[in-house]
């Protein structure tokens, strides 16, 4: 593939601006979404309730109900059952009353979203059920940015769209020795020469991975912010439902009858018929609309088994009183444009159909991601920082190099004194557990920056980011096995194997880091010596 100069130094330059414009938030989002990949282990660990059989089909949804019913005054509510997550807390929403004439018990008259333990059927609110798994989940699309409106996903979805450009022109620039370059490394060059020979191969690795990511990434975070309510005037007219319909995610209405059920329903039996229906059909909700109404409905929704089909979605509506199916959508005979076209995307994204072995994959790509975009930012600074440039941008392009390292690479010591943070001070689940985690993080994060960036040393910075990640990592397992008992012999034993994984996953990485760190030497960069130059002999001319 021939390429004109000029072409050439357009992607080549916009690649450059591109990188360094996302670079610091990319790395956030890539470190945080790495971590955010064992949410389900994080959360078991943190909360130490290990992961039991308690699916939706093993659950007793009259026994919940109940529960509800002597807590609020569900007759004619809208209430659901859904499993977001592997762990023992079931998120249970219920609408607002939909019979204006009841009295609300508490005189409350608005819908209600919490989350409800299987186990204990003791009920936590959103604050109260936060988990450090949460807070690196939603971090990694910036969610706590979202001061004002969507904030947060349009700064995510800008950086996944500028992401996407920069690998594109990354292969372009590289095409033409994009197979030699692989394969060449110089350790013993110049500071820019091993920076640029990791930049390459490492991005060529991880290519299939961060082109699917930047793909998916910009359609996760389209999808949300162009269903807000802004531009719904300018494309449905703030036509709200008819959005949602289009796009499969409509609520079904049915109108209340005001007549209270004559006898008592067993909800249980609407879940075995979907699994007897479809025996590798994975129930991810159930809802029931107009609870205790004489028009009460029932539907089980859900995904086939990811061993058996990857893409589909699944649903079946029946009339409570009857027991007949009104509706039925057959995730194993035909998967609609739309449900496969989001579908693959959400598991690409996600990487939740292949098990824990997938994970760990997906979690060191993403971190040898970050990386690349380290590597990339520093081959920039060492470009600048010759004699020819004016002493001025050398330093600015210095503190930026300051700036950005302690940034990024804190948030490895940052996110693991985290971690201990949460498990030894913030052990109660109340309204005050989603401040104290903000506080944790973000408070610490600030000082390692501060730290790292008064010391101005990159060598300093990358090595004790290294190493004081490393040991507050090993302290994880020791605090976990201290406060809750659950050391790593005895989670094995006991078959806790989330919690187990979790422990073992901080021992192995600060174990790594901790070897790589001791294993770094500072480079001496050679000045160049600048000699006089001659005087040019003097030419006698005679007359």
């Amino acid at each position: 593939m021939k390429m004109s100069n000029r072409v050439y130094n357009i992607l080549f330059h916009t690649h450059t601006i591109s990188g360094i414009v996302i670079s610091a938030i990319l790395y956030v989002i890539f470190f945080a979404g790495s971590f955010s990949f064992f949410r389900d282990e994080i959360i078991s660990w943190e909360r130490n309730e290990p992961v039991k059989e308690s699916s939706i089909p093993e659950l007793d949804l009259n026994v919940l109900v109940d529960t509800l019913s002597q807590r609020y005054d569900t007759y004619g509510r809208d209430i659901s059952f859904t499993r977001y997550i592997e762990d023992q807390r079931i998120a249970v929403s219920l609408s607002a009353p939909k019979d204006t004439t009841a009295q609300q018990k508490g005189g409350r008259r608005r819908g209600e979203f919490f989350a409800m333990n299987v186990d204990d059927y003791q009920t936590y609110t959103y604050a109260g059920n936060y988990s450090i798994a949460e807070f690196l989940y939603r971090l990694h699309f910036l969610a706590q940015l979202n001061l004002y409106g969507r904030s947060g996903y349009l700064i995510a979805g800008i950086v996944s769209f500028f992401f996407l450009f920069a690998v594109v022109t990354g292969v372009l620039v590289h095409w033409k020795k994009i197979v030699s370059n692989f394969y060449l490394f110089r350790p013993q060059a110049s500071l820019k020469n091993v920076w640029t020979d990791a930049h390459t191969a490492l991005g060529i690795l991880g290519l299939p991975y961060q082109f699917m990511y930047a793909v998916t990434g910009v359609f996760l975070i389209v999808g949300t912010t162009i269903m807000s309510p802004p531009v719904l005037k300018f494309i449905y007219d703030g036509d709200t439902e008819k959005m949602y319909d289009d796009f499969g995610f409509g609520t079904k209405k049915f109108p209340l009858a005001m007549e209270k059920q004559s006898e008592a329903i067993d909800l249980n039996r609407f879940v075995d018929q979907a699994t007897a229906r479809w025996p590798e059909f994975h129930i991810k909700s159930v809802n029931l609309y107009n609870y205790g109404d004489a028009s009460m409905h029932v539907a089980v929704t859900g995904h086939p088994e990811y061993a058996s089909k990857l893409l589909g979605e699944g649903e079946l509506v029946f009339n409570a009183a009857s027991g007949e199916i009104v509706s039925e959508k057959d995730p194993f005979s035909h998967t609609s444009y739309l449900d496969g076209a989001s579908g693959i995307l959400y598991r690409l994204h996600f990487g939740d159909f292949g098990g824990v072995g997938l994970r760990v994959v997906y979690f060191v790509l993403g971190i040898v991601s970050c990386f690349v975009i380290l590597s990339g930012v520093l081959i920039w600074l060492v470009a600048r920082d010759k004699r020819h440039i004016e002493e001025k941008k050398r330093k600015f392009n210095n503190w930026v190099g300051w700036v950005y390292l302690a940034i990024c690479l804190s948030m490895y010591p940052t996110t693991a004194f985290t971690f201990l943070g949460v498990k030894l001070f913030v052990t109660e689940f109340d309204a005050s557990r989603m401040t104290s985690i903000y506080h944790i993080f973000f408070y610490s994060w600030l000082a390692f920056i501060v730290l790292f960036t008064v010391k101005r040393d990159n060598f300093f910075t990358n090595k004790f980011c290294l190493i004081i990640g490393a040991v507050l990592g090993f302290l994880v397992p020791i605090a976990n096995g201290i406060i809750s008992g659950n050391w790593i012999w005895v989670t094995y034993a006991r078959g806790y194997d989330d919690i187990f994984l979790i422990d073992v996953f901080w021992l192995i990485l600060s174990i790594v880091t901790f070897l790589v760190a001791i294993g770094l030497k500072r480079k001496d960069i050679a000045k160049p010596e600048f000699r006089p130059v001659a005087s040019r002999p003097k030419v006698l001319i005679s007359k």
